[in-house]
């Protein structure tokens, strides 16, 4: 019996002709197809290819008896329900880098445009008006870019900008300083990226961590004059206090492809005369689409002829009962990965993972993703997931480590993670509690246990009396309630660790506040969805 591939969008005519030259594949094209509706249509599909337009719900994916892949021609995976196609045991393939190098030469486009006036030359000419005096340009020649973001695009805007003899520095906390440097570029902190650069161009993931990295404060300490590109998320930049820099003359102009709201519902940046704007087509050219066609049709063949799955986003196929015994280690692993990355931060290095009691006798490989998926998801332009953690870290040059011990029932069922950058290191213990609590064990080989949900307070501290009770207070004070309070003391180190569960959000000036009493060597708040 033939295998069905419903194909619910507009994909290539070669990627089309790629899953039709398949003997054994039936191809459905939705598109092409009068009267035909997708809800019927899918229910003994193999397959399902798509791009942005289609909404692949849990609900749609209830009327699926057959699908085993979904592809999506693109990059985006927001129109796809991951945890529904997951628990169905549906793999979800995109094509990650597809677009790479229509972004980045987008991106040096608007560089170009920005240096030379181009848009400004191009509309008085067409106005009847020969203005060369006054159109005065600047090279990119021996000027200094600087990359919010070292992915994919971010890597393929810095070889191009090294074509023009620009000076190439990076900010990007999870990729290693060796694999930057193979490609000619310096890691530097943010602080001083903002101060050596001429221009700044983002090519970062839309994250808590980053939403509006660009603002009043961070403008301040950019050099004056920059010019400023975003090809990558709206969110990444205050487009009011942007406005405000163009204004001051601190921003000598802006190059926009995305916006906070598309389309802008206020166009007062998108006119400014400093600001060059696009429709959110950076990488919108005929050869992208024609290669992320191609690409998905390629991994859905292979997928369901081979076996193979290329850059899929979610776990692979893994029967219901699999998943049942594996996802309470997986929400384990993946909070857990969250805490000790926010406890030690900087640049990876290494990660260290060990398996303790029961849980090291199971298939541990979606757990060890679910450790990285922690660690990473926050900064990354690809975004991490069961599948992919592993191939984003390794290609960040991160050392992943595994140790299984199935004997120390002391450990029943236990998940460590030891993480080192290149300036701190840490580990942590944690399980599974009753009824299925998420619980810390221990942090760095110190006995303390406490839930691992919501706000936490982490302080590490000279274990000397008076530290919880002036630590209490002052969260008292503020009217921060106190969930719980868990301590551990090191007797040979002299040191003692605190985590504070808390109901409310510990603002900025109480931290400082905790770091200010004499016996705080560390407090950090960590935040655990």
């Amino acid at each position: 019996m033939a295998m069905k591939i419903l194909v619910a969008d507009n994909i290539s005519e070669r990627a089309l002709e790629l899953l039709q030259a398949e003997r054994s594949f039936a191809v459905v094209n939705l598109p092409g197809k009068a009267g035909a509706s997708l809800a019927d249509e899918i229910r003994d599909a193999d397959a399902l290819v798509v791009r942005s337009a289609t909404k692949v719900t849990a609900q749609l994916l209830e009327h699926a008896e057959r699908l085993r892949a979904i592809g999506l021609a693109g990059v985006g995976v927001d129109n796809v329900d991951l945890d529904a196609a997951t628990k169905k045991g549906i793999v979800v393939m995109n094509t990650p880098g597809g677009n790479a190098v229509a972004v980045a030469e987008h991106a040096v486009a608007l560089m170009l445009a920005l240096v030379r006036r181009i848009p400004q030359a191009d509309s008085a000419l067409k106005q009847g008006r020969w203005e060369k005096k006054k159109l005065m340009g600047t090279e990119l020649r021996a000027k200094t870019i600087g990359l919010i973001g070292l992915g994919k695009i971010g890597m393929e805007v810095a070889r191009l900008a090294q074509a023009f003899q620009m000076e190439v520095i990076a900010h990007d906390p999870y990729v290693s300083s060796l694999m930057a440097r193979e490609q000619n570029v310096r890691l530097v902190a943010l602080e001083e990226l903002l101060k050596a650069s001429d221009f700044i161009s983002v090519h970062a993931s839309a994250t808590p961590e980053t939403h509006h990295l660009l603002n009043t404060q961070t403008l301040a300490l950019a050099k004056p004059g920059v010019r400023i590109v975003n090809c990558a998320r709206g969110e990444l930049i205050h487009e009011e206090d942007l406005l405000q820099a163009l204004e001051s003359g601190q921003v000598a102009g802006a190059a926009l492809d995305v916006f906070e709201n598309e389309p802008p519902k206020d166009f007062r940046l998108a006119a400014h005369p400093n600001v060059i704007a696009t429709p959110h087509i950076a990488g919108s050219t005929e050869e992208a689409q024609e290669i992320v066609g191609v690409r998905i049709a390629e991994q859905v063949r292979d997928y369901l002829l081979q076996g193979v799955a290329r850059n899929a986003v979610n776990m692979p196929t893994i029967s219901p009962e699999e998943y049942k015994k594996l996802e309470p280690y997986i929400q384990l692993g993946e909070k857990l990965g969250a805490f000790v990355a926010q406890i030690a931060p900087g640049r990876l290095e290494e990660i260290h993972i060990s398996y303790d009691g029961g849980l090291a006798e199971l298939n541990t490989h979606l757990v060890k993703n679910a450790v990285l998926k922690g660690i990473l998801n926050c900064v990354l332009s690809e975004q991490a997931n069961l599948v992919n953690a592993g191939t984003l870290a390794q290609a960040r040059g991160v050392e992943v480590t595994e140790l299984r011990s199935a004997h120390r029932a002391a450990f029943s069922n236990s998940l460590g993670i030891a993480l080192r950058t290149e300036t701190d290191s840490a580990s942590v213990l944690g399980m599974l509690g009753l009824r299925g609590e998420l619980r810390i064990l221990g942090i760095n080989d110190i006995d303390v246990e406490a839930p691992l949900r919501g706000v936490i307070l982490f302080i590490r501290n000279q274990d000397v009396p008076g530290v919880i009770g002036r630590v209490g207070t002052l969260l008292g004070d503020r009217n921060i309630n106190i969930a719980n309070f868990a301590l551990g003391r090191s007797q040979k180190a002299a040191e003692a660790i605190g985590l504070v569960n808390v109901d409310n959000p510990i603002p900025e000036a109480v931290l400082t506040e905790i770091r200010a009493i004499p016996a705080v060597r560390v407090a950090r708040v960590v935040s655990i969805e």
